[in-house]
This record gives C-alpha cells, structure tokens and sequence, in this order.
C-alpha cells in the first residue's frame, strides 16, 4: 500500500470563478501549501486543489471555505485527504489544460 506520508490533498469546489480566485488567494495566504490545479467542471463549478503537510492543509481549506463564503453562495464543497495514496496521482492532472472542460471545448471548435 503506497502512501505520501505527511502529504495531503485540500478541494474545495465552488460556484463560480471569482469564489474560487478569493478561496485560491485565502488557502496560499493562510498557509503553506502549493496551488496544484483547478478545474472548470461545468455548470459554472470551479475545483481549486491545493498540497503541503496535513496541518497546513487544514488551515488552509478552512479560510479558503470562509472567504468562499465571504464572497457569497460560492462554497459547494471543502474536503482533505491526509496522506493521499500514490493511485491518486493517475488522476490528478498537472496540467490545468487537461481537464474534461478543456477537452470538451477543444472538440466542440473543431
């Protein structure tokens, strides 16, 4: 069973791009953790993943889910994952571009 020992894994969703800009900035402000993607799910729903040690991570999933709910009805979900396990990886995207809504989009322009 292959585990990242001390590395967790912080989302939280929300219901549009600015929550998610004011929960992105409040997560890296209030703790240090590393912004690792985001994605556009659809519907106007936006996931913002953030990585760092467990407590860090706490922290930071907190304030984020706060200034989400500052900003309005923004906060759809907060979650943490401690030690995330190495099977995770596989689906979770480096690279921003390689979301389902990029994919869709790509192919509905031709």
């Amino acid at each position: 069973m292959a585990t990242t020992h001390g590395i967790a894994l912080g989302m939280i969703e929300t219901r549009g791009l600015v929550p998610a800009i004011e929960a992105a900035d409040a997560m890296t402000k209030a703790a240090e953790v590393r912004l690792v993607g985001r994605s556009f799910v659809g519907g106007g729903y936006v996931t913002v993943l953030v990585r760092g040690e467990t407590g860090a991570v706490n922290a930071a999933v907190r304030a984020g889910a706060d200034a989400c709910e500052r900003v309005g009805d923004g906060l759809v979900a907060a979650h943490i994952i401690a030690r995330v396990h190495s099977e995770v990886e596989t689906i979770l995207s480096e690279d921003p571009s390689e979301t389902a809504s990029a994919w869709c989009i790509a192919n509905l322009n031709g």
